[in-house]
């Protein structure tokens, strides 16, 4: 080989490594120089991101306020882009966000073809179905022969498109543009049924002129793991977006709240130390200051705080936590520890 081949091959590998090592830590980086976090939501669902008062809330508001607090200081330095179905992972790769938090399900199409990458867990779902209780439908088997309304652009289309295929039953799936859409088709009577992620039921059916009219069938047909999402170029990124969940997981563990932070500053449990940032020196190499985690969850709260205030029993929505329950407490929400 020539000696411009090799000097050609080697800037080559120069300019691979250089553009590798942009992508590890471009966004960080772009969010501290911006001083705000571009988080991406839904056009509005109750409990998870809607607009209150003219301000943004719910759950999956919340966690991107806790990454904001992680990595910026300040909860309230967040630019929120609602978006439908449609849009939200084209907006996630084209870098007009920095982080898709957004009822969204983590599958292996999503990560392995669009070149995303699911940051855990953050509430475990299933579809299921919403039908008008004068209906007098008991179980989503009952819905042979009848139209089911869908949302384009989802899981739910094609789990419920398999699940009456493998029960043998025919059914009309009516298929609408987004979520307000698939409402009111709905509402105006074109469907039986409606189908979604069993939490989007809950907060849609708050939409209905009569709630009470409407009943969610016990019938849960898939699994619906919701989580954030990042691009899959920046692992630096997605590191501290997924450590920022799986803190706020550990701190409900660990019994650290908005409540107790004060006591567990003066805490001797090396968890709950190394948690808070009084020792272990961990932020360093997440590139944060060794408070991150603190300041998190004293921005949104622990899990608990997070699910209770939002959609738990004492909200409006009422979604019992079941598989949302610590593993400890018998359900499947489970965290690797800060250490």
């Amino acid at each position: 080989m020539s000696w411009r081949k090799s000097l050609a091959a080697a800037s080559l590998v120069f300019l691979g490594l250089a553009s590798g090592a942009v992508a590890q830590s471009g966004t960080l980086e772009q969010v501290r120089q911006r001083g705000t976090l571009q988080c991406g939501v839904s056009t509005g669902l109750y409990g998870f991101s809607f607009q209150q008062d003219g301000k943004w809330a719910g759950f999956d508001v919340d966690f991107c306020r806790a990454v904001a607090a992680a990595v910026l200081g300040n909860a309230d330095r967040v630019s929120f882009l609602p978006l439908s179905a449609s849009e939200r992972f084209e907006a996630l790769k084209s870098g007009k966000i920095d982080i898709l938090s957004r009822n969204s399900t983590w599958t292996l199409q999503r990560e392995a073809e669009l070149g995303l990458i699911f940051a855990g867990v953050l509430f475990h779902d299933g579809q299921g179905f919403m039908v008008r209780r004068s209906a007098n439908i008991a179980s989503a088997l009952e819905l042979g022969g009848r139209k089911v309304c869908v949302q384009a652009g989802t899981t739910s289309q094609n789990a419920a498109r398999d699940y009456f295929a493998a029960n043998a039953m025919t059914v009309e799936l009516k298929v609408f543009p987004d979520s307000p859409a698939t409402l009111a088709g709905f509402a105006r009577g074109e469907c039986d049924a409606m189908t979604t992620d069993n939490s989007g039921l809950f907060a849609e059916r708050l939409k209905l002129e009569k709630p009470g009219d409407a009943v969610i069938l016990p019938d849960i047909i898939s699994k619906e793991p919701l989580g954030p999402v990042t691009r899959a170029d920046d692992m630096r990124w997605h590191m501290v977006v997924k450590w920022v969940a799986f803190a706020l997981i550990n701190a409900e563990e660990l019994g650290v709240s908005t409540k107790t932070l004060t006591a567990a500053a003066q805490s001797n449990k090396p968890d709950v130390r190394r948690l808070i940032g009084a020792e272990g020196g961990l932020g360093k190499m997440l590139g944060l200051s060794d408070d991150w985690a603190r300041r998190a969850i004293e921005a949104v709260g622990n899990y608990a705080e997070l699910y209770e205030r939002n959609v738990g029993t004492g909200s409006r929505l009422g979604i019992p936590r079941g598989l949302n329950q610590l593993w400890s407490e018998g359900g499947i929400l489970f965290a690797p520890p800060v250490r």
